[in-house]
């Protein structure tokens, strides 16, 4: 009893998985996934492209297959499929009288479905839960030099471009009339979101990634007005999600990918109900029902 007691100390619990090289790895990635993918979000939640961030994120798998059977990494076919998704649905939404909304669904399930008809096809070894839903205790040293250089390319054009993203995002056509290219930042954050679903897709898989795109911009709009504080908010909450996930996971035995996602769905429902102006039990308190 007391040797159980022990091996389940607050240290023990800290400690004990950073002894293995592939926790420590995993960790490593995690956080750094969510730091990038919690920056983002904030864009994407203030553009309203939860959709949009669903359908790229899906529309990568075919890529992923692609690039296997010609011998490429995995990033260049899953960017490549993310940015053309893209490029379809804008063709075909200016093309034809079919709504935007429509035009996402078809687009990223015929891209998601496609992927899977050629996992079946194409003799490999590609395990199609790891492509689903992440692997990140299993990441490569390649794997992390990959991750390294695509989060630094897109932590890098949110920051030269920062104003001008954040002002597209909150009124483009005020962006338009001052004469900022809206054109350009509207398919540079689409490229942006491509190469962070392409990391993502290490840590949570397609299928949960959009969770990361999405989440934290939407915890830190419930806590703050301010954009500088919304993405401080967003990216240590995402990186810190990111981390309890892995451990959660660890410690349970459970699925990581999930595990790091429905850490931060708590993180939301606990912004949604305590945040100090937005929280609906505030507005509950402060408007009792008579």
């Amino acid at each position: 009893m007391n040797e159980f007691f022990i091996s389940f100390q607050p240290a023990s619990l800290l400690f004990d998985p950073l002894s293995h090289e592939f926790m420590r790895r995993a960790l490593l990635v995690s956080a750094l996934v969510g730091g990038v993918c919690g920056l983002l979000s904030c864009y994407m939640t203030l553009k309203g492209w939860a959709l949009m961030g669903d359908a790229v994120s899906h529309s990568v798998m075919p890529g992923v297959v692609v690039a296997y059977a010609l011998g490429l990494p995995f990033s260049i076919g899953a960017f490549v499929f993310g940015v053309g998704s893209v490029a379809l649905i804008g063709f075909v939404k200016q093309k034809s009288r079919i709504k935007e909304d429509t035009v996402i669904g078809l687009v990223f399930t015929g891209f998601f479905a496609l992927g899977l008809v050629l996992v079946s096809k194409i003799k490999s070894n590609i395990d199609l839960m790891h492509i689903l839903f992440g692997s990140p205790l299993g990441i490569s040293i390649e794997d992390i030099h990959q991750t390294l250089i695509i989060s630094a390319i897109v932590v890098a054009v949110l920051l030269i471009f920062r104003r001008d993203l954040m002002l597209y995002c909150f009124d483009p056509t005020h962006a338009r009339s001052i004469g900022i290219n809206t054109g350009l930042l509207h398919y540079m954050l689409l490229s942006v979101l491509s190469l962070a679903a392409v990391a993502g897709l290490q840590t949570v898989g397609i299928i949960l990634v959009v969770a990361m795109l999405i989440t934290p911009g939407a915890t830190a709009y419930l806590l703050t007005d301010r954009f500088d504080r919304m993405t401080i908010i967003a990216v240590t909450s995402s990186a810190l999600a990111s981390l309890v996930g892995v451990y959660v996971s660890y410690w349970s035995d459970i699925e990581t990918g999930g595990s790091i996602v429905l850490v931060q769905t708590i993180f939301f429902l606990l912004a949604f109900l305590f945040a100090p102006r937005y929280g609906i039990l505030k507005y509950q308190f402060s408007n009792p029902i008579r």
